[in-house]
């Protein structure tokens, strides 16, 4: 292996909850309320299309047209950046920094291959743009997860093949696309919802060198 491929919602940051507090108040706005069970099905997947799964789960999806549909998304994006301006480092997620350091200390190239157009924003303001040699994000690809454009174009960006990166991932399309890339996956959160990781941590704490490389 000679890289790590990071997405960042959820396993750098838990800016996941800052999206799911986004997208609740342009559902009830809409008038489709939904929990936070069927919110697990936005993770990892673009704007566009968590935009669109919202609008099907209410039968609203035929109600507005593409220009309607960008106004939607990018007013709730405007909500969610409103919500991540305080972001600090004192956000990153317990065990993130010091892995990353460790990886880094090792030898090991590190990317971001994120589904959020804010990831270079969310990035600087947790202090951790210097531990990226390169990032990925939703604004610099034509697919979102599950497909593994964003992983793969990481892997060129870092100039390494996909099978010699470790992907990882806190939601299932994303664990589903680093496998499309032809990577290892690992996978940050519930192990009965991350079935098809290779390696399930329940949470970042259990990020270090040893704990995966000896597994792999």
């Amino acid at each position: 292996m000679k890289a790590f491929i990071f997405d960042l919602d959820g396993v750098i940051t838990d800016s996941a909850e800052y999206h799911y507090l986004a997208w609740k108040a342009l559902g009830e706005e809409l008038d489709i309320p939904f929990d936070r069970e069927f919110n697990e099905t936005l993770k990892g997947v673009s704007r566009t299309e968590s935009l669109e799964r919202i609008l099907r789960l209410g039968g609203r999806e035929h109600d507005f047209s593409v220009e309607e549909k960008e106004q939607l998304a990018t007013k709730k994006n405007e909500h969610y950046v409103s919500l991540i301006s305080n972001i600090t480092h004192a956000d990153i997620l317990p065990g993130v920094e010091a892995f990353l350091s460790e990886i880094r200390q090792a030898g090991y190239k590190v990317g971001m291959a994120s589904a959020s157009k804010n990831a270079h924003m969310v990035t600087r303001q947790l202090g951790l743009l210097d531990q990226f040699d390169h990032i990925v994000d939703a604004a610099t690809v034509a697919e979102s997860k599950p497909h593994p454009e964003v992983f793969l174009k990481a892997a060129e960006a870092l100039g390494v093949e996909p099978k010699d990166c470790i992907g990882v991932e806190d939601a299932v399309a994303g664990v589903e696309a680093i496998h499309a890339a032809g990577m290892y996956a690992v996978g940050i959160g519930d192990p009965a919802v991350l079935t098809e990781a290779d390696l399930v941590f329940t949470d970042t704490t259990g990020l270090t060198l040893d704990n995966v490389l000896t597994r792999i």
